[in-house]
């Protein structure tokens, strides 16, 4: 009962996250389009006013004026009825730590640690997970006050950080988490720059316009850098959101590095539409960033039969290895205490149901992705065994 409930909780919070999230960059991918297509306002009467750009568009059956006033409105109070733009955010946040506490906290054993890869206590591992999610964003900020006014080089420095911490990560969690924790880090920058930067400073700044002050311009200068930043970590957090499901790029023996290249072509790609939303833009970004994926594609690609040792492997031996290694998950009535049903649905209790999903199991092995952080401890020799049977049931070259 206990299992069953907590996989309702489960699927709730992660449909919250989703719609907060999608609500989230769905409004930041508008502004940065938005402040990026403005240009100058036509009549002489808006300029005198203290507009600074506008953008005529059309959507949903009418037409739509948007202006940017760098100070306010001259001549006129500030209107009362402003939006922010800071609850999606935060709803994306909160609903992701909540995944994370759930899966991966709760779940320590089975989901954040590998005892092959580091052998932790569910305590130690939460400790370390928090502590990365925390001092990433201490990092972070230090980096960008010391750096201030150094955009470029601070770009290149936020880079070599992510990359250290992806490399980190894999040499304490299990390669599924590592992944996610990237992405949880990296999240949670992106609202905590919402959350102390952001907000207060357009906070400030309205209280500045409606006192009848100018408003001090650090407001927007940092405002904008921190919103560039997230704008640029969007994409590859929501590939590492999704990365789950594709074990073939967290589970390789290089997958901090596989991550390192698919972000890179994440960030070359939102680049490419940052600029073009201005008209400048420039397609030997996404190029790049499509070679850089085909790249990944290829680095990753699984051995071909010929590469396994083949032999004469029986039904028996594999049925006898997935009864040891893979029946505690994946059975009609699952004995491991994390799952009410089988993962995936995908049950092996027969030789049959084996046969049917050889590539699933062949796949899963042979990327180290099963078991989940080996909790059963499952051999080489049992892998290649694996291997060499599922070569067996392929076609003659």
């Amino acid at each position: 009962m206990e299992a069953y409930l907590l996989d309702w909780v489960n699927l709730l919070i992660r449909w919250v996250h989703l719609i907060a999230g999608v609500a989230w960059i769905g409004a930041s991918f508008y502004f940065v389009m938005l402040d990026n297509s403005l240009s100058k306002p036509v009549k002489g009467d808006d300029v005198t006013r203290g507009v600074s750009g506008e953008l005529w568009a059309v959507h949903g059956g009418g037409v739509y004026h948007s202006q940017k006033f760098l100070a306010g409105p001259q001549g006129e109070p500030l209107s009362e009825h402003l939006h922010w733009s800071k609850w999606e955010a935060y709803s994306t946040w909160l609903s992701g730590m909540g995944l994370l506490a759930i899966v991966y906290w709760f779940g320590a054993n089975t989901y954040l640690i590998d005892q092959q890869v580091m052998p932790l206590t569910p305590l130690v591992a939460i400790a370390i997970s928090i502590g990365f999610i925390v001092g990433g964003w201490f990092i972070y900020d230090t980096l960008c006050q010391i750096l201030n006014g150094k955009d470029t080089l601070l770009a290149v420095v936020i880079f070599i950080f992510v990359m250290l911490s992806d490399w980190l990560l894999f040499q304490l969690f299990s390669a599924r988490a590592a992944y996610l924790h990237v992405g949880a880090m990296m999240g949670s920058i992106m609202v905590a720059n919402v959350y102390f930067h952001i907000i207060p400073g357009q906070k400030s700044m309205v209280a500045e316009i409606r006192a009848g002050q100018t408003p001090d311009p650090i407001y927007g200068i940092i405002g904008k850098q921190r919103s560039v930043h997230n704008t640029y970590f969007t994409l590859p957090v929501l590939f590492i959101m999704i990365s789950n499901h594709y074990p073939m790029t967290y589970s390789h023996e290089q997958g901090w590095l596989v991550l390192g290249f698919i972000m890179m072509a994440g960030v070359l790609i939102r680049q490419y539409f940052v600029l073009r939303h201005s008209g400048n833009a420039n397609i030997v970004l996404p190029v790049i960033g499509i070679v850089l994926l085909l790249a990944m594609v290829a680095y990753l690609l699984p051995s071909t039969p010929e590469d396994i040792q083949t032999g004469s492997v029986s039904d028996a031996e594999i049925q006898q290895v997935v009864n040891a290694r893979c029946i505690a998950c994946h059975a009609k009535s699952p004995t491991h205490p994390g799952f009410v049903s089988a993962p995936l649905g995908l049950v092996f209790e027969t030789i049959e149901q084996i046969k049917q999903n050889a590539v699933k199991i062949a796949t899963s092995v042979q990327t180290r992705y099963m078991p989940i952080g080996n909790l059963t401890q499952m051999t080489d020799q049992e892998r290649a065994l694996i291997a060499a049977w599922y070569a067996q049931t392929l076609p003659a070259q």
